[in-house]
């Protein structure tokens, strides 16, 4: 292989533009379903919970909420699946656009109900710690785009919910929660913090995976 030819490969693999929606929880419940095929057969067959179906589902909801965000308008920019560290964890979704920068979490619960109180979510009656997770992912998103770009740059985290019913009983501090299909149009309603040109300045350096 040439020089020119492993150079490239670097680059291709520092370029996150290419990164599908889900594609990370896909590649583990791929990894597990090649491992186990007959198991997880059966757990499909009876509807059975199982960490496949897990990670299965989490990438359903990411590639819906990847197809809703394909709605924003011109001068909005989106990373699907940006891995973090190491890689073993990513962040679902990074948009950046005029309001700013936003972490997007989803959480795929359809079929079910989750409730909002400012304090917690719960999912059919039970807590989930999405909250201070989500917190901590626009922490350190933030600290790493700081660090990256060269100036101060606010990552909001979001979580869209996927769900039969969503209810919102108060505002969550530090963290905005939103319902899949009030998504694009919470954010296009936002006021506008960011220039075009801060905007594109922030996206060349948020697709380079080594920022993360």
């Amino acid at each position: 292989m040439t020089d020119e030819s492993t150079n490239t490969n670097r680059e291709d693999r520092d370029d996150l533009s290419l990164n599908r929606p889900g594609a990370t929880l896909r590649m583990k419940a791929g990894e597990i379903q090649q491992a186990y095929p007959f198991r997880v057969f059966i757990l499909r067959l009876f509807g059975e919970h199982s960490q496949e179906r897990a990670w299965r589902r989490g990438a359903e909801g990411e590639e819906e909420v990847g197809w809703q965000l394909r709605k924003l308008a011109d001068g909005w920019k989106v990373i699907h699946s940006v891995p973090v560290g190491k890689g073993d964890t990513d962040i679902d979704h990074v948009v950046i656009g005029p309001p700013g920068v936003f972490t997007l979490n989803t959480k795929n619960h359809l079929g079910g109900r989750v409730t909002v109180t400012p304090k917690a979510i719960y999912v059919n009656g039970t807590f989930q710690p999405y909250l201070a997770k989500s917190r901590a992912e626009g922490k350190r998103a933030t600290k790493l785009l700081t660090t990256a770009c060269g100036f101060e740059v606010i990552v909001q985290p979001l979580i869209v919910v996927m769900a039969n019913e969503l209810k919102i009983k108060g505002l969550t501090e530090g963290v905005h929660v939103v319902g899949r299909k009030r998504m694009t149009r919470w954010l296009l309603n936002q006021s506008q913090t960011l220039l075009p040109e801060e905007v594109d300045a922030i996206y060349a350096v948020a697709l380079r995976r080594s920022t993360w």
